[in-house]
């Protein structure tokens, strides 16, 4: 999935004068979360996200035995599609690498936002993130539309953060780009790993007490009825 959103940054920054910009940014990713949920979230529940799979774990949503082997093949993923794009990008002959797309805080923030501002920015970013997508998802919502909504308020928290942190909420997000960027991005991965996660992890325990006795209740109206 980065080679799809974290495309449209490598070569917006490339290009300029191409006009993308920042709302095209931020809309190439919420996009590419949207049309990804659709294509393959019938599979494995659309987990592109370390967050993600870890919040809803939190939340009751995900088995145990699924959260490693998807937050492995999703750190994989994104390192797989990192690659080719510096592949791609290098083939420019005045290319410069730069950050990479790289998140960081302090002097390796957009904005230059200290590191307290960035970890709070992506905790508070990730839970309102994870909010969306277990209540977009749970019982009584319109089923099939969960996508455009997850996939707006991604654009969204890009609109807020890329100055911040050149917004994460995505552990495996920023993993890839900052192993092609040295050691200095890498240096602050943790705080990408970190505080998405805390965030979801608190969405999904909120979740759980949100939801969970609505579904029950929910549960016990159904099996009262087929008893009468």
């Amino acid at each position: 999935m980065f080679s799809a959103d974290g495309g449209s940054a490598v070569f917006a920054a490339a290009f300029p004068e191409l006009g993308i910009g920042f709302l095209g940014v931020s809309l190439a990713f919420g996009l590419t979360v949207l049309t990804m949920a659709y294509a393959v979230g019938h599979i494995s529940g659309g987990h592109f996200n370390p967050a993600v799979t870890v919040g809803l774990w939190s939340a009751g949503r995900c088995a145990n035995k699924h959260v490693l082997p998807y937050i492995v093949v999703q750190v994989i993923g994104a390192v797989l599609a990192a690659g080719l794009l510096w592949l791609i990008a290098s083939g420019k002959p005045d290319w410069m690498p730069a950050g990479f797309a790289s998140n960081g805080y302090g002097a390796l923030s957009p904005g230059k936002y200290s590191m307290g501002a960035c970890f709070v920015a992506e905790l508070v970013l990730t839970f309102f993130f994870l909010m969306i997508i277990i209540g977009t998802t749970s019982k009584g919502t319109a089923a099939g539309f969960a996508g455009i909504p997850i996939g707006l308020a991604l654009a969204l928290i890009h609109l807020i953060s890329i100055p911040v942190t050149n917004t994460s909420v995505n552990p495996a997000r920023s993993t890839a780009p900052a192993l092609f960027s040295g050691a200095v991005y890498v240096g602050q991965l943790w705080l990408f790993w970190v505080a998405p996660i805390a965030g979801a992890m608190l969405a999904g325990i909120l979740a759980k007490i949100l939801y969970e006795p609505a579904d029950m209740i929910e549960t016990v109206v159904v099996e009262e009825a087929k008893a009468a």
